[in-house]
């Protein structure tokens, strides 16, 4: 009799792309953008494994780290949803968000 061959594994399935907390735009590679920047909160005392984090598609994350200093960041920008008040931040999520998740973005 002939064994039934067992289904393989390999090669492994296709990663889901997922969305951006800040865009939602689904895309193959997320970034981990420190909501309060590591070398603020290493000044507080704490670990950087202990810093929230957010998964950022890269655009978005480039598009902070140019507008906001880490001061900024940490001390008015440190939540999502403080983000998502700046008008800056709107206004860049509103363009983003009709670009095709395969075009690459320049951020000034």
């Amino acid at each position: 009799m002939a064994r039934r061959q067992s289904r393989s594994a390999w090669p492994p399935p296709a990663a889901l792309p997922e969305a951006c907390a800040l865009c939602g735009r689904e895309v193959p590679h997320l970034t981990e953008h420190h909501l309060v920047p590591r070398s603020q909160g290493r000044r507080r005392g704490l670990k950087v494994a202990s810093l929230p984090t957010a998964l950022l598609c890269l655009a978005c994350h480039k598009y902070l780290h140019t507008t906001f200093s880490n001061q900024e960041l940490e001390n008015q920008y440190s939540s999502l949803a403080a983000l998502r008040e700046h008008e800056g931040v709107q206004k860049f999520v509103a363009w983003i968000r009709k670009q095709p998740a395969t075009k690459g973005v320049r951020v000034r």
